[in-house]
């Protein structure tokens, strides 16, 4: 489709996902609580949930600037991590070659 200049396709995506993950796991009893849920859903979207294509920030950090230590921190405890579980595995010994 080349001749679309506009697509809610993202948005379309993030309410898929609130929908399964957060709303239909919820009872909605009214209107008033569908509310209080949504805005409870967005709040934790913008500022608690990290998202793989900022890189680990939430959307609330890459707005206002503030997560830019972000991607460095999460490289670095992923190399922590990383040297970690070598050092254990490295260090078991095979039963077959005790």
């Amino acid at each position: 489709m080349t001749e679309i200049r506009f697509s809610n396709s993202m948005i379309e995506a993030w309410w898929r996902s609130r929908k399964h993950q957060w709303l239909f796991l919820d009872p909605l009893a009214s209107v008033a609580r569908l509310g209080r849920l949504v805005a409870f859903y967005v709040a934790e979207h913008n500022a608690r949930i990290p998202h793989a294509a900022f890189r680990g920030q939430t959307p609330d950090e890459m707005y206002f600037g503030s997560g830019d230590h972000v991607p460095d921190h999460l490289a670095d405890a992923r190399d922590v991590a990383r040297r970690a579980r070598l050092n254990v595995n490295r260090a078991r010994e095979c039963v077959a070659c005790a």
